[in-house]
């Protein structure tokens, strides 16, 4: 694991710090955990518009003293980078701003990492603090279908992709996820049919299930609008996919790497600016 937090050219004005109060803890499934926020700092929450919306959690390093209240924004102004707190990327599932909530789905996986033993150990009443919300993606009103793919670090997104499209959009949904179990109810347009690729023990990151459903798919007539984001690999590979073998234009896909397999995020978000981690 990485023990430097990574670099960032965000600010204090693009992605402003928002203070939660964890409200409740949903599990989902066998390795997916959900967390409902809200209390008075959800008035900071800025909607941006977008339904891929992804908020940077913070996580404050075991040992280190910080300034209280925390703003993360003043401890990288005035403490060392090796001592900031790590931030972990994670879509909001939803909004309700009438409930003045949100929802965050953690995949966990055992002590792996921080934020998914966070997630499954969170208490109402804890602390929830990110910036944000990022964000880049809308479906294309005008597209004649969609496509989604994915891995369950993008079932999130995919899932709040898909929720916002109008009752009658059509298209196909590719979702890898760890068994069987670990299946969740989307409430997704009668016209979009999603097909679950269940790994069934294989490692996360290890297998071809989701690049061969989408290669070997029958695709519907006409212009397709895509939402492919998962892990870095699996992304590169749909980038063949989408761009050689079935032509696709570059402002038709949205096409990201969420996670690398053998990285945590501090070193993957390093390696995105590199050649090595470019899709």
């Amino acid at each position: 694991m990485s023990t430097v937090p990574a670099a960032t050219s965000a600010t204090k004005k693009s992605r402003p710090q928002v203070n939660l109060t964890v409200l409740r803890k949903e599990q989902l499934s066998p390795h997916m955990v959900r967390i409902v926020a809200g209390g008075e700092g959800f008035g900071d929450f800025v909607n941006n518009g977008f339904v891929d919306r992804y908020v940077k959690i913070v996580f404050p390093q075991p040992g280190v003293e910080y300034p209280s209240p925390l703003d993360l924004w003043t401890v990288r102004e005035t403490m060392p980078r090796e001592q900031w707190p790590f931030t972990r990327t994670y879509t909001l599932r939803w909004v309700d701003p009438g409930a003045r909530e949100l929802a965050i789905d953690f995949v966990v996986h055992g002590d792996e990492g921080f934020a998914g033993p966070w997630a499954a150990n969170a208490q109402p009443g804890e602390p929830l603090i990110f910036t944000g919300p990022g964000g880049a993606y809308n479906p294309n009103p005008e597209a004649d279908w969609y496509l989604f793919a994915g891995d369950e670090a993008a079932l999130p997104a995919i899932a709040a992709c898909i929720e916002s499209l109008p009752a009658g959009a059509t298209g196909l949904a590719f979702l890898e996820v760890g068994s069987e179990a670990d299946i969740q109810p989307i409430a997704a347009p009668a016209g979009l049919h999603i097909t679950w690729l269940p790994r069934n023990g294989a490692p996360a990151g290890s297998s071809d299930l989701l690049v061969n459903a989408v290669a070997d798919a029958e695709w519907p007539d006409g212009t397709v609008d895509v939402f492919a984001h998962g892990e870095r690999g699996y992304m590169k590979a749909l980038r063949e996919v989408l761009f050689k073998q079935r032509g696709l234009e570059r402002r038709q896909v949205s096409l990201s790497g969420y996670w690398a397999q053998g990285r945590v995020e501090d070193d993957f978000q390093a390696e995105k600016k590199l050649p090595v981690g470019q899709i």
